[in-house]
């Protein structure tokens, strides 16, 4: 008897998603709950569950494909019981797996752009152990794998339990790159090509390679989520009144209470004491002298609110997303500083949930750790107004009449003119430099 395996909810108003990656093909079993397709919606990366164990029989719907909520994508046979065989390969899959025969070692399939690459990772777990371990892996691993055409199983793995991430991953790749023998130019391999994948041409009629070397493209179709990323930001553009107010800051007093108390607190709380925590604070100290940073507009209503969701850009694997830090004003260094590591590191794995990105009232945005010196953040609808942190440097600055040099920082706050006005906007941002230069602010509330 055949189940349908459905699109499961996906979350507050969002009725469909895109097909990015089936994870089984029909004939293989499958488990209960065991992920078998990988859905990319506006927001995450979802994975769908068998609601039984079985047999795949079939796929419904391709890889690309759009699917809307409740749609039947596939079908799992309960009788048919984990020993069922496999279906025949296709005349693709049978072409690719004679680059893994022994028997026609002398033979390399082309691949546009690398003729030397090695073969696909789909290609390459043939135990039911390598089956079994290429299973356990995110969304966003196994699309980094067959990316960087690399096997999963013989990568050792940094994650919890043991599990792979993503920088293992790309890690494992430039290891087999600098492995490999160097090539001169695109020239492609002496070794006949098999005729299904590269017909042969006679030899005067090759191209020689341009002088600088083969100018590729690539056309790739955009991810739901980066459509999504791009139409908001645009609409933000076109319905805000946005402006972006600068000031820079002194991370003195900051970096000397990080150094004085950093391996206290880790011993403590297991979590490495950053920066972040203390910007949040300072936000929230800020706000309730500045409320309207926090706040929304909702027709010709404003809505106050009383709490602080700090919406916090981190980098994934297709775009920047932004999970929220909730009542982030009532939660201590130690939880904030935990929430957000443990944010970054789902976003790399692709686990992060819908309900992870529900939300918020403020957004803080760190571009210094990828090197940015200066910028005007755009902000996330329907908040009002987003914070940016950049890159930590030495200038020189004159205090009590003499110029030294300090680690500064320059902070924008770009934000809706409609709500905000000019001082509030200045006021919020001078609050949130006093208490980052006299972190003492921060625990006597001033």
């Amino acid at each position: 008897m055949a189940t349908d395996v459905e699109v499961p909810a996906l979350g507050e108003s969002i009725t469909e998603g895109t097909l990015a990656q089936w994870l089984k093909k029909p004939g293989e079993a499958v488990a209960a709950d065991e992920p078998i397709a990988s859905l990319e919606t506006d927001k995450v990366s979802v994975e769908v569950p068998s609601p039984v164990s079985g047999v795949l029989t079939e796929q419904l719907v391709g890889e690309g494909e759009t699917v809307a909520v409740g749609a039947v994508i596939a079908r799992v046979d309960e009788k048919a019981g984990a020993g069922a065989a496999s279906p025949a390969p296709s005349p693709a899959e049978a072409a690719a797996a004679t680059s893994t025969n022994p028997a026609g070692a002398g033979e390399t399939p082309l691949l546009r752009g690398d003729e030397h690459a090695p073969e696909p990772a789909s290609a390459i777990a043939e135990s039911s152990e390598a089956d079994e371990h290429v299973t356990t892996l995110s969304p966003a691993v196994r699309r980094a794998v067959l990316e960087y055409h690399v096997d999963p199983t013989k990568i050792r793995g940094t994650g919890k339990d043991g599990r792979l991430t993503k920088d293992d991953v790309v890690a494992a790749a430039q290891d087999q790159k600098s492995a490999a023998p160097p090539q001169a130019g695109t020239q492609a391999p002496q070794a006949k090509a098999p005729e299904a994948l590269a017909p042969q041409s006679p030899p005067e009629s090759k191209r020689a390679p341009a002088a600088g070397g083969e100018r590729l493209e690539e056309r790739v179709k955009m991810t739901r989520l980066r459509q999504t990323i791009a139409r908001r930001l645009k609409e933000a553009q076109n319905t805000a009144a946005m402006l972006t107010t600068f000031n820079d800051v002194d991370m003195s007093a900051v970096i000397e209470a990080r150094s004085r108390y950093k391996d206290l607190f880790e011993k403590k709380h297991g979590i490495r004491l950053g920066f972040m925590g203390f910007f949040v604070k300072a936000c929230a100290l800020a706000a309730t002298d500045v409320p309207s940073v926090n706040a929304s507009l909702e027709g010709d209503e404003i809505i106050y609110h009383h709490y602080l969701d700090v919406s916090v850009a981190v980098s994934a694997p297709k775009g920047l997303v932004v999970p929220v830090v909730r009542n982030a004003d009532s939660m201590s260094f130690a939880d904030i500083e935990k929430t957000i590591a443990d944010f970054g590191r789902r976003a790399k794995e692709g686990t992060l949930g819908i309900e992870d990105m529900q939300g918020g009232t403020f957004t803080i945005s760190n571009g210094g750790v990828f090197g940015s010196l200066l910028s005007t953040p755009i902000i996330n609808p329907p908040q009002s107004a987003v914070l940016g942190m950049h890159r930590i440097e030495e200038r020189p600055v004159v205090k009590d009449g003499q110029i030294v040099a300090r680690p500064m920082m320059y902070l924008a706050l770009s934000y809706d003119h409609r709500l905000i006005d000019g001082r509030e906007a200045v006021t919020f941002l001078v609050r949130v430099k006093e208490a980052i230069e006299d972190p003492t602010r921060l625990l006597i509330d001033l």
